[in-house]
């Protein structure tokens, strides 16, 4: 390790982010002024090789470009913001056309910098963003500075990105694939056939306190106590990079014998296939900029008990919701992401969450509420291009 490795490493994590932002905001290409009209070719640049939420986001806003018959060049960040392991070279077309940097605020400068000049040089740039609480952090201005428009999936996240003197903030929800379970069931998951199954899933890699999994734990033990005729199941991946706070969640799952962690990378096929082996998913988060797995619940006709707050609470209606009542307090989170002095994020009932599950669990019907599909977003509308336009 070169010396100024090793003084590098030794900087506060804080000290650290500010200068990389801070450089790569002073390098990184400026965005064309005035702003240029909307236009073809639309180039998505994002995580497209990284398996996070982030990662599966900028698949789905690519898809769904492509589904409503526009044409998507793709540009893999994963890589060059080591996100995670390198895709194919990026290759964006230089010209006019549309740039959707599926990357947040922050790490906006960087993305376009990794772009290049040429990539970034007359074109319109949105940059597309998730975040999970009120508030902006503070080094989010950049990625304000540095691109015309922003896209995000729902108002709460829209409420945290709009300032009198930024650029547009529209929301332009992710589209849902239609669901598609593989062929597996209840015995390929080692589930029992009789049990009485809730499912919570999550990134342990993602915050633990957000996700909030203790929450899960403690609303089931609540409702059911350590029955084996009703299991959680906490569908998570990456524990091993999960830190500290993951041996926390362990330990309280392997104290109740009716709580199973499946600790995996699945297919889409065989996550849809798990999710409609349950009965009801259990989602106790303390915030969600969208919350897709509740989204897709709805769309398999599964009931959903979730924190009524935050982004699901955009579409989370209809007989199979059911939204569990929360209060407000400080945002405290170990792994560092959201721990902002003054944020606040919302702590949920444990015992309405208990009840909503025993209401479920003694009644059959309360099951299968219908299916429910979420209208997709216009993209053409939502990218200011005329119905004529070629695509």
């Amino acid at each position: 390790m070169s010396p100024l490795h090793r003084i590098w490493t030794l900087l506060p994590r804080s000290a650290r982010r500010e200068a990389l932002f801070s450089l790569t905001a002073l390098l990184a290409p400026r965005i064309a002024r005035p702003e240029p009209p909307p236009a073809l070719p639309v180039t998505v640049a994002g995580y497209f090789n990284a398996r996070t939420g982030l990662g599966a986001a900028t698949r789905r806003l690519a898809a769904g470009l492509r589904d409503q018959g526009i044409s998507v060049v793709e540009a893999d960040l994963t890589g060059p913001l080591r996100q995670g392991p390198a895709g194919p070279p990026l290759a964006v077309p230089p010209g006019p056309g549309t740039l959707l940097v599926h990357v947040n605020g922050p790490m906006l400068p960087w993305a376009l910098l990794a772009l290049g000049r040429r990539a970034v040089a007359g074109k319109r740039v949105i940059g597309v963003w998730n975040w999970e609480l009120p508030v902006l952090p503070a080094d989010w201005g950049r990625g304000l500075a540095a691109c015309h428009a922003v896209w995000v999936g729902t108002e709460f996240v829209a409420g945290a990105c709009r300032r009198p003197d930024g650029p547009p903030v529209q929301v332009v929800p992710y589209p849902l694939p239609r669901p598609a379970p593989s062929g597996l069931g209840r015995a390929d998951f080692g589930l029992p056939e009789g049990a009485f199954v809730t499912l919570a899933v999550f990134d342990a890699t993602s915050s633990l306190a957000r996700k909030n999994p203790l929450g899960a734990i403690e609303a089931h033990a609540r409702a059911f106590g350590n029955d084996p005729a009703h299991l959680l199941v906490l569908k998570t991946h990456g524990t091993a990079e999960a830190g500290p706070g993951w041996a926390e969640v362990a330990a309280a799952a392997a104290a109740r014998p009716n709580v199973r962690v499946m600790d995996a990378s699945f297919s889409r096929g065989d996550l849809w296939a798990l999710m409609a082996a349950a009965d009801v998913l259990l989602s106790l988060h303390r915030s969600e900029g969208f919350g897709f797995a509740i989204a897709e619940m709805m769309e398999l006709g599964r009931p959903v008990v979730a924190t009524g707050w935050s982004g699901n609470t955009d579409f989370m209606s209809g007989p199979g919701c059911h939204a569990v009542g929360w209060r407000l307090v400080p945002a405290r989170d170990p792994q560092g992401t959201y721990d902002m002095p003054g944020a606040l994020w919302a702590e949920p009932d444990p015992d309405e969450a208990a009840a909503a599950l025993r209401r479920i669990a003694a009644n059959p019907a309360l099951r299968n509420p219908p299916p429910v599909r979420l209208a997709a977003p216009n993209y053409r509308a939502a990218l200011g291009l005329g119905p004529g336009e070629e695509l």
